[in-house]
C-alpha cells in the first residue's frame, strides 16, 4: 500500500502541545466565556458529572485555539555510503510559540509536497516532492500546526498549505494511526499498543500525553519533554517500516541526534 513512497523522502513528525496559560486565572478575561461556551459543546459529559470550567482548562492543549505548540521533532532517514541507513532527529522547542513554528516553517518550506503531477490537487505538489508521517496526523497533528501558524501570523509552508482540500487530495500527508484502520473508522490506537503489537519498546517509558502539560508549566522541564517527542518520532518511523515490510532494516539503522538546545562552537 505504500510502494510508491521513497523512505528517504518521508519526514516524520510529532508535536507536544500544552494549555496556552499555566491555569484558567491567567487566561485573558475575554476569552473566558469562550473556553465556557467550547466546553458545554466538547466537555458536556464532564460538566455534567461535576467538573468546572477551570478544573477542564488542563485540556486546553489539545484544542489550537486554547494550547500552544512547545515542541516539535522531525525524524528522516538517509542513506550512507556503506549502503545502511542514518535515522537524524531534529527538535524545534522553545517557550515562545512563534519561535517553534518558524524554525519548522522555515525547515519544511524548502520541501514540495508529493503528488502526481497529473492528479495533483495541490498547485505546490511534484512528483518527486515529500512525505510527512505522523500517528494521528490527519487528525491532530497537522491541523493543530497551521491553525497555530495562522494565529502567529506565519507563512504556512507547502506541505502544510492543505485548508480546504479532501483528504484523499493529499496523498503526502501519511498518517500510521489511518493506516491501521484499513477503512474501518472504529480501527484508533495508541502509539505504545500499536508499537506494541509490532514489538517495538513503548515510547512512553518515562512520561505520557497526558504529562505533558504538568511538565511543562510546573516541572519547566522542556528538554524532558523534547526527549519524550523524538521517541515518539523514532517510533512512528519504526511502525511505518513494517508496513513497509523493511522492519529487518533497523538493527543496522544508524541513529544520529541533532543536540537541543542548538550546541554554540
Amino acid at each position: 500500500m505504500l510502494r510508491h513512497v521513497d523512505l528517504t523522502r518521508i519526514f516524520f513528525v510529532d508535536i507536544e502541545t500544552v494549555p496556552g496559560h499555566a491555569t484558567h486565572e491567567e487566561l485573558p478575561t475575554a476569552l473566558h466565556p469562550l473556553w465556557a461556551k467550547f466546553c458545554e459543546k466538547r466537555h458536556a459529559k464532564e460538566l455534567a458529572a461535576g467538573k468546572t470550567h477551570e478544573e477542564l482548562f488542563s485540556n486546553g492543549g489539545l484544542y489550537a485555539e486554547f494550547g500552544k505548540v512547545v515542541c516539535i521533532s522531525v525524524g528522516y532517514f538517509r542513506p550512507l555510503k556503506d549502503e545502511t541507513l542514518e535515522f537524524r532527529t531534529k527538535s524545534f522547542a522553545d517557550d515562545d510559540e512563534c519561535e517553534v513554528l518558524r524554525g519548522f516553517g522555515q525547515f519544511l518550506q524548502r520541501y514540495a509536497p508529493c503528488g502526481p503531477a497529473r492528479y495533483a490537487k495541490l498547485e505546490t505538489a511534484a512528483p518527486d516532492g515529500y512525505f510527512l508521517c505522523a500517528h494521528n496526523g490527519r487528525e491532530f497533528d497537522y491541523g493543530y500546526l497551521g491553525r497555530r501558524m495562522l494565529i502567529c501570523g506565519q507563512p504556512i509552508p507547502p506541505m502544510l498549505d492543505v485548508a480546504g482540500h479532501k483528504p484523499w487530495d493529499l496523498p503526502h500527508l501519511l498518517d500510521t494511526m489511518d493506516l491501521w484502520k484499513f477503512g474501518d473508522n472504529k480501527g484508533h490506537i495508541s502509539l505504545p499498543l500499536l508499537a506494541g503489537v509490532f514489538g517495538i519498546p513503548s515510547p512512553k517509558d518515562d512520561i505520557d500525553g497526558s504529562q505533558v502539560a504538568q511538565v511543562y508549566w510546573e516541572e519547566k522541564n522542556l528538554a524532558r519533554i523534547v526527549t519524550y517527542c523524538e521517541k515518539d518520532v523514532i517510533t512512528t518511523a519504526r511502525i511505518y517500516l513494517h508496513y513497509t515490510g523493511l522492519q529487518s532494516l533497523w538493527p543496522e539503522v544508524q541513529l544520529t541526534q541533532t543536540p537541543w538546545p542548538a550546541v554554540v562552537a
